[in-house]
């Protein structure tokens, strides 16, 4: 699991909203490891997909239609999720088979449904980040339901069996 973090060096995270694991103690460290960071941003309305920005500390941030902060576009590049490594991504529950409810938009799932048919590289790897309690014991997945490769909470890391 150690391995998986130190070999990445393209990492999507997240700036926390309505209670979701704040990664930003994690972000420094990572930081201060030499890793690049990005966060989701909104680039198309009617796309629905994520792209990611590299993001790094004091970086300017601007706000998106859901309020949550994105960095300012006109100062950062944009890349697609099969050219990071490894994704974090908040969650609202989860489950052992690496289920993930999200916040309803499907922004995720859509973003990485390349991975439903992709058999020679399943990249970027998916870390849910969660509390413990979000833990549900079977959520129902849907056919473009993207799961997660690892879950980390407060209490433990779960590794999906794939």
């Amino acid at each position: 699991r150690d391995r998986l973090v130190l070999n990445s060096r393209h990492i999507a995270v997240y700036l926390p909203s309505d209670g979701e694991i704040d990664p930003q103690p994690l972000m420094q460290y990572l930081w201060s490891l030499g890793k690049t960071l990005y966060l989701p941003v909104l680039v198309s309305f009617s796309d629905q997909r994520l792209w990611f920005s590299s993001y790094s500390p004091g970086d300017r941030l601007v706000i998106n239609r859901f309020a949550i902060p994105e960095p300012e576009r006109v100062h950062h590049q944009r890349i697609k999720p099969m050219s990071l490594d490894l994704v974090l991504t908040p969650l609202v529950g989860f489950d052992d088979m690496g289920h993930r409810l999200g916040m309803g938009g499907g922004f995720y799932d859509r973003s990485l449904a390349y991975r439903r048919s992709c058999t020679h590289s399943l990249r970027p790897k998916l870390i849910g980040l969660a509390h413990e309690l979000q833990h549900e014991h079977k959520l129902a997945a849907n056919s473009w339901d993207i799961p997660l490769d690892m879950i980390a909470t407060e209490e433990r890391v779960i590794q999906v069996k794939g």
